[in-house]
């Protein structure tokens, strides 16, 4: 092969992976990229499937941990839980607003919303609607969901449902006697 035809070749293969692989990335990256949806679709499926259906099919890891203010706890004491949120809210909906995707983690940002017909995880039904917003982050451990951290806001959940007396008001203050000796 002429030198001109392996200069012109070596170009062409330069350009071809130009378009095809952006800079500073490598081989790797796409298997990455693939992994990391994979990874936020099943983490979507907890909240359409899972907490909006009642379709608990999501993988989970033998090992899982699950953490929850100062407490952890097993796969089954979170599908307990779960269901006893559909048992409280039967039309619940929780919808994914947000996810962010990084090696072995995935974050989400969501919002629940609920009518409490029903009894459930220690609440009884109260009749009203109600929408909280919270965040999860997972670990994932070859496809299946290892280790979870959710925070959520219990204490407007707690507020909506009127099962938390409305906050004291502040006593009044005599503005003309608050700098006075």
């Amino acid at each position: 092969m002429k030198t001109s035809n392996i200069l012109l070749s070596a170009v062409a293969t330069i350009v071809a992976l130009a378009g095809a692989i952006p800079c500073g990335a490598n081989a790797s990256d796409g298997v990455r990229a693939e992994s990391l949806e994979l990874n936020k679709s099943i983490t979507r499926k907890v909240y359409e499937e899972g907490l909006s259906q009642g379709r608990f099919e999501v993988p989970y890891s033998a090992d899982f941990v699950g953490h929850g203010g100062r407490a952890t706890f097993t796969h089954a004491d979170g599908m307990a839980e779960a269901k006893g949120w559909r048992k409280a809210f039967p039309d619940l909906k929780v919808t994914v607003d947000k996810q962010v995707a990084e090696r072995d983690l995935v974050a989400v940002r969501w919002t629940a919303l609920g009518t409490n017909t029903g009894a459930g995880n220690g609440i009884p039904a109260t009749g009203r609607a109600v929408q909280i917003t919270g965040t999860t982050l997972f670990r994932m451990a070859d496809g299946r969901i290892a280790e979870e951290w959710t925070c959520a806001d219990s204490l407007g959940l707690m507020r909506q449902l009127g099962m938390l007396a409305p906050p004291a008001a502040a006593p009044a203050t005599n503005a003309s006697s608050a700098g006075a000796p």
